[in-house]
């Protein structure tokens, strides 16, 4: 018997989009057959909001999770909004400048660098086409909702390790960028957002879909009902996932749905 589900939720890059920023036919049917089925979809992302639009425009959606579930939105009801402490942003910063890395804070409106000429930065903000940024300043301190560190080297993350806060670190999941790493709160992640969500609907998790390909999914994949890692997925996230399906570049969502009965 097929589950009536009423949620599913998307990871972009790597899920959503391709390697070359594109979306599979594939991947656009299911996710319009889930919603003639009644199925409300989200972008579950680690992506600021301001520039996922295009994508919700092109796959006709307006519910979102963003900043790694910082802030998450239902048909422009705010449900989640936790900007990260000010302490902590100043202690990062500092942390960063003391040992060569930069970064890129996201507050709902902008993608703040601290710096503008840096080629990791500039590779960052090229690939992921972002449009809206400028240097950071300190007036935005209280209104960061994520963080990515770039030029770290793979024992590094470490350096941040905060004694109050539980944090951890997923490598982003783009060849070339390996170096790079978004700062995810434990208590503050795709999971807990996706549950404030469904208690806000009274939904059950049971009802909820997820997919996903990095360590910023993992909270998200374990806690809806079925979720599925993604066949392009770090090797580790696969632990979470109760299913595995085929890579973004071969019809991973579609496959996945079908899995589920889904699609037709």
């Amino acid at each position: 018997m097929i589950k009536n589900y009423q949620t599913l939720f998307l990871d972009i890059d790597g899920t959503i989009l391709k390697q070359d920023h594109t979306i599979e036919n594939t991947t656009k049917l299911a996710v319009k057959q889930a919603q003639e089925k009644g199925i409300e979809v989200f972008l579950a992302t680690g992506r600021p909001l301001h520039e996922v639009y295009d994508i919700a425009e092109e796959l006709q959606i307006n519910s979102f999770v963003g900043y790694n579930g910082a802030y998450a939105l239902y048909q422009d009801k705010t449900v989640v909004n936790e900007p990260i402490s000010a302490s902590i942003i100043d202690h990062f910063l500092q942390i960063a400048k003391d040992n060569g890395h930069e970064m890129i804070l996201y507050t709902d409106q902008f993608n703040l660098l601290t710096s503008t000429t840096n080629s990791t930065v500039k590779y960052f903000v090229d690939y992921f086409g972002f449009k809206d940024y400028q240097l950071y300043n300190n007036q935005f301190r209280d209104k960061i909702l994520g963080i990515t560190i770039m030029n770290v080297k793979p024992h590094e993350p470490v350096l941040y390790d905060l004694k109050n806060e539980e944090i951890y670190f997923s490598q982003v999941n783009v060849k070339g960028l390996e170096h790079c790493y978004d700062v995810i709160r434990e208590n503050v992640n795709k999971g807990q957002a996706i549950k404030e969500i469904l208690e806000r609907l009274d939904i059950s998790a049971d009802m909820a879909i997820a997919f996903g390909d990095g360590m910023n999914d993992k909270q998200m994949l374990e806690f809806v009902g079925d979720s599925f890692a993604m066949g392009n997925a770090s090797p580790e996230v696969f632990q979470y996932a109760k299913h595995r399906t085929t890579s973004v570049e071969d019809s991973g969502i579609y496959n996945g749905l079908k899995q589920l009965g889904i699609i037709d």
